[in-house]
């Protein structure tokens, strides 16, 4: 990780803490730790003060921490992790308030405002208000990530025939993304015929017939950074209904696609898709329209008709309407897009 890079990072948050009046920040999600250090393990927290940024780990991970830390003191705990932090924080006497992230669990905060001797305070999400905002490496990274993620299903495809199960279908893919040389996002969804109707079915031992439809949720993982895709086909002949439910769910995706550029409220982006599904009298999907790509495959911003804020260059997110129909089909089109300076970029 360029030290350029996180400089700039630990610039913009440093600052956040200033304008909420934090002395110092407690971070205990995986993304956010990287963010801040350039450390990809797990079990670690990152403590930034407006001097310092220091990563707390154990021995499983200190020959990890030292290659890929980037402007980070390195603390090796040996006990538990939160007073670690208390006993860190005590060194510093300029440290009186201490924001914890968001995203920590409750009877964790309880923890550490019972050993932390000063004032301990719910931070919100600092971190991933700049998280939301992609430089050009971290959306050369996501953009590589989804290459590699066609190219996974590609070789995949051959496999889909009469016979084989959702299972077998998701291992061969999984495979492939481990044969590219990267790792997937999340656990991949595969559903064939009326099984595509629940969003996130998990794979079965159903079998693929000689005509029928097929759906696959799947994501990579490269140099960090998420992707996230879903794809659907059909085997053989399938029935007018799958037809037209595709080509309308094509068209709100489009149509969502089409309204995305700097300026615009992420509720116009998802009222488009929708629209478009409920002219055709088709059932409007359920979930969200899109979420934020990253080091974490859900993240800011949010797409749905309940969020709030405007779009601005350098988001990266899914577009992904659905159409579901228990016991018939299910059909989802998702692709990650760029907001640019200009419009938007299908990546």
């Amino acid at each position: 990780m360029d030290q350029y890079i996180i400089s700039s990072r630990l610039k913009q948050v440093r600052n956040a803490l200033g304008k909420t009046s934090l002395d110092g920040l407690v971070l205990t999600t995986r993304a956010n730790v990287t963010y801040v250090t350039a450390f990809g393990g797990d079990d670690s927290w990152a403590v930034v003060t407006q001097k310092g940024v220091y990563l707390l780990t154990d021995s499983r991970y200190t020959e990890q921490a030292r290659s890929e830390c980037v402007n980070c003191r390195i603390i090796e705990r040996k006990g538990p992790m939160q007073k670690a932090v208390a006993k860190l924080v005590a060194r510093f006497k300029s440290v009186e308030t201490v924001g914890v992230e968001k995203a920590t669990s409750f009877g964790v905060y309880q923890s550490l405002k019972k050993h932390v001797e000063a004032k301990v305070k719910p931070a919100g999400q600092i971190v991933e208000q700049f998280r939301c905002i992609k430089d050009q490496k971290e959306i050369a990274a996501i953009q590589t990530a989804c290459k590699l993620a066609e190219k996974a299903l590609a070789r995949t495809r051959r496999f889909a025939k009469a016979g084989i199960t959702e299972n077998q279908l998701a291992g061969r893919l999984d495979f492939q993304i481990r044969s590219l040389g990267v790792t997937n996002s999340f656990d991949t969804i595969v559903a064939f015929g009326a099984n595509a109707s629940r969003p996130h079915h998990k794979p079965t031992d159903k079998k693929l017939r000689k005509n029928d439809t097929v759906l696959v949720d799947f994501g990579v993982r490269y140099k960090g950074y998420c992707c996230d895709l879903t794809r659907c086909f059909t085997v053989g002949k399938t029935t007018g209904l799958y037809k037209r439910a595709y080509e309308v769910v094509k068209q709100a995706q489009a149509a969502a696609i089409e309204r995305i550029k700097p300026g615009v409220d992420v509720r116009r982006v998802d009222a488009a898709a929708r629209e478009v599904i409920k002219r055709a009298k088709l059932p409007v999907f359920g979930h969200g329209t899109g979420h934020g790509l990253g080091l974490e495959v859900h993240e800011l911003p949010i797409v749905s008709d309940k969020a709030k804020g405007k779009l601005q260059p350098g988001m990266v997110f899914t577009i992904e309407p659905g159409v579901y129909i228990p016991g018939k089909l299910g059909i989802r089109l998702e692709d990650d897009v760029l907001v640019t300076k200009t419009g938007r970029k299908v990546l």
